[in-house]
C-alpha cells in the first residue's frame, strides 16, 4: 500500500489542476474552521463613525475615508470589518457545502447505484422520479422550499439536497449499469455474492473517481446556491456573514465602495473554480480510463 502510494502521490503533486485546486480548498477550509482565530475583529461589530472606510492600501474616493491599519480591507456601511466577514463567510460557505454535499450524495449514490445494477421496475421507479424532479427549475424550487421551511442554514441544506440528488443519482446510475455488464461483475456472481456485497466491494470502488468529481462540483454549487439564497435575505440571518449578505449590500455602493461587491464575487469565484479544478484533476489520475 504505502509504494503503490508513492507514484499516485508523485502523479498528484505534478498535476496543476490538483496543487491549485488543493491550495484553494485548503484555504477555504482553513478561513472556515479557524474563523475566530484568523478573523482580526469581531464581523458583527458595528463603528457607526467609520462606515465605508476604503482599504488601508487603496487610495480613498469621497465619500469614503481612508482606512485604518485595522481595517485591511476597509469596512461596510455600518463599520463592520470587511476581512473578518469574509472570513466568517467562508465559514459559511464550507459548512453548506460540505453538510449539503455529503447528504446529497448519499441519497443519490445509493438510489443510483440500485437503479443502475438492480434494474426493472426499481430503475423504472427512480428514472421517472429523477425525471420529474429535474423538470422543476432548480433555484427556484429552491427558493421555494427555503421560503417554506423558513431561513436559516438548516433550511438551505434541506433545499440543496431535495434539489440535488437527482445530479448524481443520474450519474451513479449510468455508471453501474456500465459496470454491470462487465466480466468482473459476472464473476463476482457466479462466486455467488449477493447484490449488495457486488454494489460496494466490486461496483463503487470503479465510480470512485467520478463520484469524486461529483463531490468537488456540488461544493461549488453549493456555495453559489448559498450565495444566491442569502443575496436575497432567504439564508441565515440578517446581519449574520455571508458572500452573498455581503453581495447585496455592496450593491447598494457600488459607486462609492466597489470593493464591497468585488471582494465576496471575487471569493466565491476563486473557491468555486478552484474545487472544480481540484476534482476534475484528481479524476485524471485516480481513474485509469481517463488517464489512458
Amino acid at each position: 500500500m504505502a509504494r503503490a502510494a508513492v507514484p499516485l502521490l508523485a502523479r498528484l503533486v505534478r498535476n496543476p489542476r490538483v496543487v491549485v485546486g488543493g491550495l484553494i480548498l485548503l484555504v477555504l477550509v482553513v478561513a472556515g474552521v479557524f474563523a475566530p482565530l484568523l478573523s482580526p475583529l469581531d464581523p458583527l461589530e458595528q463603528d457607526l463613525l467609520a462606515p465605508l472606510q476604503a482599504p488601508v492600501w487603496s487610495a480613498a474616493v469621497p465619500p469614503v475615508e481612508a482606512g485604518e491599519p485595522v481595517h485591511w480591507l476597509g469596512t461596510d456601511s455600518l463599520g463592520r470589518d470587511v476581512l473578518s466577514r469574509l472570513i466568517w463567510g467562508a465559514r459559511t460557505a464550507l459548512t453548506v457545502s460540505v453538510i449539503a454535499t455529503a447528504l446529497t450524495a448519499l441519497i443519490g449514490t445509493v438510489l443510483g447505484a440500485l437503479a443502475g445494477f438492480l434494474g426493472g421496475r426499481i430503475d423504472t421507479f427512480i428514472s421517472r422520479l429523477v425525471d420529474v424532479w429535474m423538470a422543476f427549475p432548480p433555484v427556484l424550487l429552491a427558493v421555494v422550499l427555503v421560503a417554506l421551511l423558513g431561513t436559516g442554514l438548516t433550511s438551505v441544506i434541506v433545499a440543496i439536497v431535495v434539489v440535488d440528488w437527482t445530479r448524481f443519482a443520474r450519474v451513479v446510475r449510468a455508471e453501474a449499469q456500465a459496470q454491470r455488464a462487465l466480466d468482473y461483475v459476472t464473476s463476482a456472481r457466479m462466486l455467488g455474492l449477493g447484490p449488495t456485497r457486488i454494489i460496494l466491494s466490486e461496483v463503487m470502488p470503479n465510480v470512485l473517481p467520478l463520484l469524486i468529481t461529483l463531490l468537488t462540483l456540488e461544493m461549488g454549487i453549493a456555495i453559489v446556491v448559498e450565495l444566491i439564497l442569502s443575496f436575497v435575505g432567504l439564508s441565515v440571518a440578517s446581519g449574520a456573514s455571508t458572500w452573498g449578505g455581503m453581495l447585496a449590500e455592496g450593491r447598494l455602493y457600488v459607486n462609492q465602495a466597489p470593493l464591497l461587491m468585488v471582494l465576496p464575487t471575487v471569493a466565491t469565484m476563486v473557491a468555486v473554480v478552484g474545487l472544480n479544478a481540484f476534482g476534475d484533476g484528481l479524476r485524471r489520475e485516480l481513474d485509469p480510463v481517463v488517464r489512458g
